[in-house]
């Protein structure tokens, strides 16, 4: 049945219509004063240090029981039971999506088609172990002997955004009582990165771990191409190259061997862990050499409390199911279909762009599980910055544009709290922690600022210029506070935002672990290549791709 047509639908659509649309979100805050009431106590949750805050979003407690109505009738129960056990719930590949296997802890064990898979896990994260103690005790060498400096982690998509994403928001906790190796990533297919860092880098003492699902990536092997060509440059023997160069994480084994990487070097990943998904695995490899073993396994730690949270909680309870169904309401009912994110910390600056790949990628569909279109609007368009480095940017339109846009604040509430107080003199120590207090009141400042605007005045003059500054307000946001940022409590905010994933989905009955659109721009630019490398002109396509291409081939023939 088409969700819109629901009675749980048409009731929220009559609340927001008779209870909220005469009211901003300021009025609320009022109306709460007036029942005796304490709005934030009521309007946000907390699972062990993760808080949540959706006092400064457009609805009440009403709002939710309606919310949480919605996604009974959807049969969100049964998918998250689905998911949980394994089955296909990615029904358009016909395989399961359990990424959330590759945190369960060691002794656990979950049967899939017979085989307990918790066990292959483990014995890919011990063989990954032994290469990150290999690499980073200096026991791994290159083609000359020289021992192993630099590691270059090449992949695309969840293969880099996520690996990235959290190496940069843990450098901090790298272990120091071990001789590490400095990790660097290189996506693009352009080259630009790879050939940045052959320029600084020394064959004898790089590895490159190359990353990919199918291993069949053309920007990630156009990239792995020019990594061992310039190490062929320097040493002329491809065996010795492949050997003790090249680290391959990839489904398939055979497709690595072809291409020269060594068995024994080889990381495995399964059909049922999509890309963007898939920084628990093997793939966390660059991860693990960043921050150690043990820190990667509280990493995964971390994401398996929320898990088990995401897997029993009620659902009145239950963070993820609660930020899916704010996001819900925001998309589908209060017609905001623009989110920015928005950390208050710089070690997470990378973390919108991978929630741009995880929500959009998983979401941005326009079809069901049946094929059938939809009739409301899907995933909104994401994109963020450091939240104290966008106040001097976009924070304009956010504040006084034409659009709407839901905003994400995330802080940790400590900053330096696992930095013994000895490693700083005292005078620096406090300054760092009035820098903190400074970004934290920023943070909040900013949210309140968005749902306020310049109503908070008592009064403005009336005149011209005042009109220039004058905020309208009633922006919506959501409060994410952490109690500090440590590899266990970042498993948990990732975590988060996964299972959030996966409720929207099913409450909007479409497939979030596809991604067809992705594989058509690939499918496409493979063609296109084909006749970029022809000299004769291209009369194949449309006239402006036509046009493009020949324009290329002019000015080669040109030279």
């Amino acid at each position: 049945m088409d969700i819109t047509s629901s009675s749980q639908w048409q009731a929220l659509a009559e609340h927001l219509k008779h209870d909220l649309a005469n009211h901003n979100i300021t009025d609320l805050f009022n109306l709460d004063q007036v029942d005796d009431c304490q709005r934030f106590e009521k309007l946000s949750f907390s699972f062990e240090q993760l808080m949540i805050d959706f006092s400064k979003q457009k609805l009440t407690e009403k709002t939710l029981r309606l919310l949480l109505g919605l996604a009974e009738s959807s049969g969100l129960r049964k998918a998250v039971k689905s998911f949980a056990a394994g089955d296909n719930v990615n029904s358009t590949e016909n395989r399961a999506a359990m990424h959330f296997a590759l945190r369960l802890n060691k002794d656990d064990f979950l049967i899939l088609n017979d085989e307990d898979i918790n066990l292959n896990i483990q014995n890919e994260l011990q063989k990954m172990s032994t290469m990150v103690d290999a690499i980073n005790q200096g026991d791994w060498r290159g083609y000359s002997g020289k021992t192993i400096t630099d590691v270059v982690n090449i992949g695309v998509g969840g293969s880099d955004l996520g690996p990235l994403l959290v190496s940069h928001a843990l450098a901090e906790f790298k272990p120091q009582d071990k001789s590490s190796v400095s990790v660097h990533y290189a996506s693009t297919m352009d080259g630009s990165q790879v050939s940045s860092l052959f320029a600084r880098l020394n064959p004898e003492t790089t590895l490159f771990i190359i990353v990919s699902k199918s291993f069949s990536t053309l920007d990630t092997l156009a990239n792995a191409a020019s990594a061992k060509a310039w190490l062929l440059n320097a040493f002329d023997n491809e065996a010795i190259i492949n050997k003790q160069h090249f680290i391959g994480i990839s489904m398939s084994s055979s497709l690595m061997t072809k291409w020269g990487i060594h068995c024994e070097h080889q990381l495995k990943l399964w059909d049922w862990v999509g890309g963007r998904f898939s920084l628990w695995s093997t793939v966390g490899l660059s991860i693990a050499l960043n921050i150690g073993m043990d820190n990667f396994r509280q990493l995964l730690k971390g994401a398996n409390a929320i898990d088990k949270h995401f897997f029993s909680a009620d659902f009145e309870s239950n963070l993820p199911v609660l930020l899916a169904l704010v996001g819900i309401w925001n998309t589908n009912f209060l017609n905001v279909n623009a989110q920015a994110i928005l950390p208050y910390d710089e070690r997470l600056r990378y973390f919108p762009d991978y929630l741009t790949q995880l929500e959009m990628e998983s979401n941005g569909k326009s079809v069901t599980h049946g094929g059938e279109p939809i009739k409301h609007h899907s995933c909104p368009i994401l994109w963020g910055e450091v939240g104290p480095n966008a106040q001097h940017a976009f924070y304009q339109l956010l504040h006084q544009g034409t659009r709407k846009v839901t905003c994400d604040f995330i802080a940790p509430v400590k900053h330096f709290s696992h930095i013994e107080l000895e490693d700083y003199k005292t005078g620096h120590q406090k300054s760092l922690q009035q820098q903190h207090s400074l970004t934290l009141a920023n943070c909040f400042a900013q949210s309140r600022a968005l749902m306020l605007g310049s109503h908070f005045e008592d009064k403005m003059p009336d005149d011209e210029l005042s009109k220039h500054k004058k905020y309208p307000g009633n922006q919506t946001s959501t409060t994410i506070l952490i109690s500090e940022l440590n590899p266990y409590n970042l498993g948990q905010l990732i975590a988060l935002y996964e299972h959030k994933v996966f409720v929207i989905a099913s409450i909007w009955d479409i497939n979030p672990f596809d991604q067809w659109g992705v594989e058509l721009g690939k499918n496409m630019a493979k063609q296109t290549h084909s006749e970029l490398e022809h000299n004769s002109s291209v009369s194949c396509f449309d006239s402006s791709t036509n046009g493009l291409i020949n324009h290329i081939k002019c000015g080669k023939n040109k030279k």
